[in-house]
């Protein structure tokens, strides 16, 4: 397998949705592709003609999805395969394969006395007061753990020469073990990284091309023994595991007649080259959210709002995140299932709440919602594919927000009555109330984690709510954004134009990005500031040179810098864009940077006391063109847009509620709520009191407060 590549089943539902122009060539198609856990999302450029299409997810073979897709995208979109000149793809086997376990067998090799770093972790537990709280499974058990001798110190310098006979016979075990990838963790590599260079050598050497081999100098060349190896040893672990869905799904494609070049989404809001995805599949766990945040970015800054909250519900989980400037807030850090990653990514905050989610009364007799989810087979009930236990979509079902005869557009021969009988049985009868009642208690609990979850990304984080805008996304998020935003003093909702199929959208706008990093722990008083340009140099320099093998010219790349610092003695960084010119003074501006930056997230600065340099950092940026988003103008009236009324429930309270058709919906129409907006791929709820006005791109913007 190659070296690391840089630092970096049920009916389907096909739409047709006329966005706009775009700016591919002529004739060229343009598609992005997002597996979900419930649908495969599409969206494709077409003569100029934004399009976009669903197709129930394959979890068992995700790649099946994808193909169908795009047949069905050629077959009724005129997507043909030999006209497709970009493909992006997001997705989640990565994530799965973390969240499931099922990644491949690897081992760890370390610097002689720490083979037990993956078990002792962090010193944190994740629950204080809970003394029975259990550390999750080593990604690497214990006897697939190897030390070796050689040792350098804090700044790189050999105090131990690197023992490369101790290498081979660990080289011999692990061929005799027959593992599947390995991981090299030692020593301060981010100072200097000739002993992992030569140690993963020997191993390419003496086990051959079929055992994946990741190093941590080159997976996350930064402080932090238990990060830096937690990341690099998940990396080897998946890699096996993405070479075979990266693999297939490339054939599978080329089989179809596709050439484009594919490319996938990672966690930092930037596409990536297949092959890199190959090799750096810890790059790709936050694949999926990632592009909708970004889709959601675009949109809403083409309307004039770029300080954002969005929230993406689709039917098993809402991944709640912030937008300030225009772009998306990028953390250091994420956690998935159990395990905190440390690479670049769009700081996401995900609450197990989607429109499948279930829900259930717990042994106290108290209405809990998720975390698990009905999926894509057998869905919610009133899908009638065999589900039988209620979901946030069966209560929504029960209180007229839905209605049963458009459900996911007329791809499904929805069952209300099934949902009204699920949820009395399950739910009414065992908590004493009716029908109605037990559905709005399950969209007020659903509420209540959505609620949690926006309020880590904003609250939690030093921002407050009532300057943002709320973009709601997922075939479910505009059903709950009005009400959360009105709990959350939140201004106004924006509803996108392809609000049920924003991440596949975000695709086709997101750059190519590839990060890059290195620690270089310093006194402040210590750091020169020719060596961080230097440094900064070299990784704008690695950075250009991929770019212009990947076809962009200058004029098409951009370069980010930035570092990490932090008061000496702190645990924890905070990131502070660089000026491009590092000098003395620049130094300076970068430090009132830090202060004013830990002022706002933690409301003081320290002023008088030392500061550290942690990190370096540069992201090098391959600039693509989106398309456009103008829609047809509708040449319908408003009241011809009105497609009747239906008995709705607000919070207990039955309203006579209009009902608006969303494609048919004029670009300067507005009304007040209550309203229910039904579109093809999602619905907005509008509550009593709230006002809606279409804008020029067809987005929906829904005025909360007075």
């Amino acid at each position: 397998m190659p070296e690391e590549g840089g630092e970096a089943s049920g009916a389907d539902d096909d739409r047709e949705t006329d966005d706009g122009g775009a700016t591919a060539g002529p004739g060229e198609v343009r598609v992005g592709v997002d597996v979900g856990g419930t649908f495969t999302d599409l969206v494709t450029v077409v003569d100029g003609r934004v399009r976009t299409a669903k197709t129930p997810s394959t979890p068992e073979a995700p790649e099946r999805a994808v193909v169908t897709g795009l047949d069905r995208v050629a077959d009724r979109h005129g997507a043909h395969p030999e006209r497709i000149g970009f493909l992006g793809h997001g997705t989640t086997v990565a994530t799965n394969a973390v969240l499931e376990g099922t990644w491949a067998d690897t081992a760890l090799v370390t610097t002689e006395g720490f083979r037990d770093v993956l078990e002792i972790g962090r010193q944190a537990r994740p629950d204080i007061y809970d003394f029975q709280a259990e550390k999750p499974a080593p990604v690497v058990e214990r006897d697939r753990r190897y030390e070796v001798p050689g040792r350098l110190d804090e700044r790189g310098r050999v105090l131990d020469p690197l023992d490369e006979d101790a290498v081979r016979a660990v080289a011999s075990d692990l061929r005799e073990a027959g593992v599947d990838a390995v991981a090299v963790s030692l020593l301060f590599p981010f100072e200097n990284d000739a002993h992992e260079r030569r140690v993963a050598e020997i191993l390419r050497a003496e086990l051959g091309d079929d055992v994946a081999v990741s190093r941590s100098s080159a997976v996350l060349p930064e402080i932090r023994e238990y990060e830096r190896t937690l990341t690099t040893a998940l990396n080897a672990a998946l890699r096996p595991v993405m070479e075979g869905y990266v693999g297939t799904l490339d054939e599978e494609v080329r089989a179809t007649g596709i050439d484009a070049p594919l490319r996938i989404m990672q966690s930092n809001g930037g596409v990536i080259t297949a092959d890199v995805a190959r090799t750096r599949p810890v790059n790709t766990l936050l694949s999926g959210p990632a592009a909708g945040v970004r889709g959601a970015a675009h949109v809403a800054g083409r309307a004039g709002y770029d300080d954002l909250l969005t929230m993406d519900m689709g039917g098993t989980s809402c991944d709640a995140s912030l937008v300030e400037g225009g772009d998306p807030v990028v953390a250091t850090e994420t956690t998935v299932g159990d395990y905190p990653v440390s690479v670049p990514s769009i700081d996401v905050h995900t609450v197990g709440a989607g429109g499948g989610s279930v829900a259930w009364i717990d042994a106290g007799g108290a209405l809990r919602v998720g975390p698990r989810s009905a999926g894509a087979d057998p869905g919610p009930v009133c899908y009638g594919r065999g589900g039988d236990r209620p979901t946030i979509t069966d209560a929504h079902l029960v209180l007229g927000r839905i209605d049963p005869g458009a459900l996911l557009g007329d791809a499904l021969d929805a069952d209300p009555e099934a949902a009204r009988r699920v949820v009395a049985q399950e739910l009414a009868d065992p908590l004493g109330s009716d029908p109605r009642e037990a559905a709005q208690g399950v969209l007020d609990v659903a509420n209540a984690n959505l609620e949690r979850a926006l309020r880590v990304v904003s609250v939690e984080r030093g921002h407050d709510p009532r300057r943002f805008t709320l973009v709601a996304f997922g075939g479910a998020g505009p059903l709950h954004a009005p009400g959360i935003a009105a709990a959350l003093d939140v201004p106004r909702v924006f509803v996108p134009r392809t609000a049920g199929v924003l991440s596949a959208l975000g695709l086709l706008v997101s750059d190519v990005a590839y990060d890059y990093s290195t620690s270089r722990v310093r006194t402040w008083d210590e750091v020169e500031a020719a060596d961080v340009a230097e440094r900064l140099r070299e990784f704008e320099r690695e950075g250009r040179e991929r770019l212009e093998a990947e076809g962009f010219p200058a004029e098409r790349t951009a370069f980010e810098r930035s570092i990490d610092l932090r008061y000496a003695g702190q645990s924890f960084e905070l990131t502070v864009p660089v000026p491009g010119d590092l000098d003395a003074d620049g130094l300076e501006t970068v430090a009132e940077r830090f202060h004013e930056r830990h002022r706002q997230r933690y409301g003081t600065a320290y002023e008088d006391e030392p500061i550290e340099l942690v990190t370096i950092r540069g992201r090098a940026r391959g600039l693509v063109d989106p398309p456009a988003l103008d829609p047809e103008r509708a040449d319908r009236s408003l009241a011809e847009a009105r497609l009747g009324t239906r008995e709705v429930v607000y919070d207990g309270t039955v309203d006579d509620t209009a009902i608006y058709e969303r494609a048919a919906l004029p670009t300067d129409a507005t009304f007040e709520g209550p309203a229910v907006v039904q579109g093809d791929d999602s619905t907005t709820v509008v509550h009593p009191g709230q006002r809606v006005a279409v804008d020029d791109d067809a987005n929906l913007i829904v005025e909360v407060g007075e």
